[in-house]
């Protein structure tokens, strides 16, 4: 039974290398179906539970994406996985908020400064309407939206895709923790006021490409943040 064990391991592992390696060639690229779990395992040599745990493992990784009826294919959801990981993590205590926050402000001050450099002038109107509506908006959940939609513009202005994976992948287990803390600070004066002259700091300091300036402006967002989460809770 042990010595079945290790060849359905072996086997499994056997079909992910083989389809890491099309990849690699060329052979699969992203949006590409896969072969059906029957052809895979007859050209490998290996069992269809092998097969279906090879796809499920990738699934996993975000690697392969399902659709019923219509088969196996190749795609790319890295923040999936990234977000489900980081949240496991806070629950079981490998990490916290503290933690996850100090990432997000490193991650977004490296992201204003190539905003400020990369930001096109549609963005930049945007961004002023943004904190425009920002400013006058009093239902919550408007306002997390468009708290949100300004943070990944400005990930979307500084034209890298990995940075907007991670920030992708963070916002969400940010949210699916503290949700109900945003709604504090925005019934809390004080701080909606404070969050708003940050976000104000920053498009104006991207409006006159100063990424220093957007860069500090975006780190005492984070301080705003992080002494709500002292204060209110």
């Amino acid at each position: 039974m042990k010595e079945e064990s290790v060849q359905q391991g072996k086997a499994y592992e056997r079909v992910i290398s083989y389809i890491k390696g099309e990849i690699l060639k060329g052979d699969l690229e992203q949006g590409e179906k896969l072969p059906p779990e029957r052809e895979l395992a007859e050209q490998l040599g290996v069992g269809r539970n092998s097969v279906r745990e090879a796809l499920r493992t990738l699934s996993l990784m975000g690697f392969i994406s399902s659709t019923q009826g219509a088969g196996n294919f190749v795609s790319c959801d890295i923040e999936k996985n990234l977000a489900e990981s980081t949240q496991m993590m806070m629950l079981l205590g490998a990490t916290d908020y503290r933690q996850v926050s100090e990432l997000r402000q490193g991650l977004e001050s490296q992201t204003v400064l190539l905003a400020a450099e990369r930001v096109s002038p549609a963005q930049l109107s945007e961004l002023e309407d943004i904190v425009w509506q920002l400013r006058d908006e009093n239902d919550l959940e408007k306002s997390a939206a468009l708290d949100k939609r300004l943070h990944y513009l400005i990930g979307e202005a500084a034209g890298n895709q990995l940075i907007m994976v991670i920030l992708r992948a963070m916002s969400e287990t940010v949210d699916s923790f503290i949700s109900h803390m945003r709604e504090k600070m925005m019934l809390d004066e004080g701080y909606r006021k404070r969050l708003q002259d940050t976000h104000q700091g920053i498009v104006l300091a991207l409006q006159d490409r100063n990424g220093v300036e957007a860069a500090r402006m975006m780190r005492e967002h984070f301080h705003v943040v992080d002494s709500a989460m002292v204060d209110l809770f």
